[in-house]
């Protein structure tokens, strides 16, 4: 980092700010669907691998539900 110039410092920066704002999203999101069931500092200690299996699980269950007819709250 040392080698870089201001704007890449800057961009460097700004990357990893979106990144975790992403994070934080998808952090909510998984406490969101999980219904109390996982809370926002559960749902933080997730390895990114647990994080991807809640996700697919929500995605399929959508698509359950979306050819069941059956609400999903």
């Amino acid at each position: 980092m040392l080698s870089q110039t201001d704007s890449d410092i800057i961009k460097t920066l700004k990357d990893m700010e979106n990144g975790q704002k992403e994070l934080k999203h998808e952090l909510v999101k998984i406490s969101w669907y999980m219904r109390g069931g996982l809370s926002y500092s559960e749902a933080m200690a997730l390895s990114p691998t647990e994080r991807e299996i809640i996700a697919q699980l929500v995605k399929d269950n959508l698509e359950t539900t979306k050819k069941s007819g059956q609400p999903f709250f």
